[in-house]
């Protein structure tokens, strides 16, 4: 997902949940600061490199893939990015390394999904929006998994959009990928831009979704297309109906972060809090566009009356740099939750027996 859904979609989220303006602007900026957290940004900002939520580009391009390398990538990306839905998933193929990489695949309503809410329990604002990016993410980056990989995230060139048809088959238009990094993408044609193929099975190319693009991040796309982990058959992604469901998700879960309800619970959602603005919503995840901030930043301001400031990924800095108590700041309690939420992801993934996070 991108910033329309962390930022401006998780602070109506928010709002429905119970929250006040402030409040919700703290978590959804906390879920937004995730995709900004780097190692780069870090050492800017004066917080610990541990607390790293993301990697950049350039930092991905430089990092080692031996053994230890390829540890440091899989805790941020399957902690923050691709929660894993079953560490215990059958697999009745393939060697213990295949088997370990393929239940690193994320999927929605996961046992770590409960494990990543009942964590921020109590832990402020900041690690619910942290929560509310992991449990967002576990909806648009279903069927890939936060490790490099061929075997598990490579995909081929078969990708066809979904279209409704005048019988009961929906019509298919086919996709095209462009592998410029800078190219613009046009949903009309369709074009899109994605990673260059790599046969090196542990190549920061075969990491997560980067084979797709970005149709994982877009809501309003339907596709299919041919996943290795599912020996390429199709597979059909239907992202409205996901980040619907994602949305709903959020508000049940924050209400049980603000403690209306008592338990969280998974494949539950919020579709009575919502009701009220589903259509509203339904359009602005079904619009063809590939940034839908300002129709999330609009709905936001409808329901709250209150004017939304655009996310600021330094505005935190400052105060965390001369505070004397750093543990009593937004960052500092934001880099406190992340710390505890990564070493609390890569504790289950060790107890499970898979080793692509370390060893105890």
């Amino acid at each position: 997902m991108q910033g329309d859904f962390h930022y401006y979609a998780t602070y109506c989220a928010a709002l429905l949940a119970g929250y006040d303006h402030k409040s919700s602007l703290d978590i959804c900026y906390g879920a937004q600061l995730v995709d900004h957290c780097s190692r780069t940004w870090l050492k800017k900002s004066g917080g610990p490199s541990a607390a790293a939520t993301t990697q950049l580009q350039a930092e991905l391009l430089q990092a080692r893939t031996d053994q230890i390398g390829l540890c440091d990538i899989t805790r941020i990306w399957a902690a923050f990015h691709f929660l894993p839905k079953d560490l215990y998933a059958d697999v009745d193929k393939g060697s213990k390394n295949y088997k370990d990489k393929y239940r690193l695949i994320c999927g929605p309503n996961g046992n770590l999904l409960v494990d990543t809410v009942k964590n921020a329990k109590g832990r402020g604002l900041e690690a619910a929006g942290i929560a509310m990016h992991v449990l967002a993410d576990t909806w648009a980056h279903t069927f890939f998994a936060g490790t490099p990989s061929l075997v598990i995230n490579n995909t081929n060139w078969y990708f066809y959009e979904l279209f409704p048809g005048n019988g009961s088959e929906p019509e298919r238009r086919r996709i095209e990928f462009s592998h410029n990094p800078t190219a613009s993408e046009d949903v009309d044609k369709p074009v899109y831009v994605g990673s260059v193929y790599q046969s090196y099975e542990n190549s920061i190319m075969n990491l997560g979704h980067g084979r797709a693009g970005h149709l994982p991040d877009y809501s309003y796309i339907r596709y299919v297309y041919l996943p290795a982990w599912g020996d390429y058959k199709e597979i059909i992604k239907d992202n409205p109906h996901d980040y619907e469901h994602a949305f709903a998700q959020m508000v049940y879960a924050l209400s049980y972060l603000n403690g209306e309800i008592d338990v969280f619970e998974k494949d539950t959602y919020a579709w009575d809090k919502i009701q009220p603005h589903l259509d509203r919503i339904r359009g602005i995840i079904a619009k063809r566009q590939v940034d839908a901030s300002a129709d999330w930043k609009a709905l936001g301001k409808s329901i709250s009356g209150e004017k939304i400031p655009d996310f600021d990924m330094d505005a935190y800095v400052d105060l965390y740099l001369l505070a004397g108590d750093k543990s009593d700041t937004y960052l500092g309690r934001f880099y406190e939750a992340a710390l505890s939420h990564k070493k609390m992801i890569a504790g289950k993934i060790m107890e499970s027996g898979n080793r692509l996070v370390g060893v105890l």
